[in-house]
């Protein structure tokens, strides 16, 4: 496996080349929510992300069957550098912490 370096953008606003510069979010669902779980540069980064993520799922399914929670499901889709909210940051791989859907 590839290491895989995510996007990390500063917190105060997203300073950079063009504003509409096109990334690939690998996006966390569960239910009707959707959240942006991590940006990339390029989509097989994202895709390998998408990948490892819902192995984490798959490998902690009996946690959600226990807990009777639902467990996100991950896709990727291209996203404008102009369209992440500015308060975002990256998920955990399950997409929660301390109980609750990020």
């Amino acid at each position: 496996m590839t290491s895989i370096t995510p996007l990390r953008f500063p917190q105060a606003g997203h300073s950079g080349r063009g504003g509409d510069e096109t990334l690939w979010a690998v996006i966390a669902t569960v239910g009707r929510t959707d959240r942006i779980a991590e940006i990339y540069r390029s989509r097989d980064a994202a895709l390998e992300d998408r990948a490892w993520r819902a192995a984490q799922v798959r490998a902690y399914a009996h946690l959600f069957a226990r807990t009777k929670e639902p467990a996100p499901r991950y896709s990727v889709a291209p996203i404008r550098r102009a369209d992440i909210p500015r308060a975002w940051s990256p998920l955990p791989a399950l997409g929660f912490l301390r109980g609750r859907f990020l």
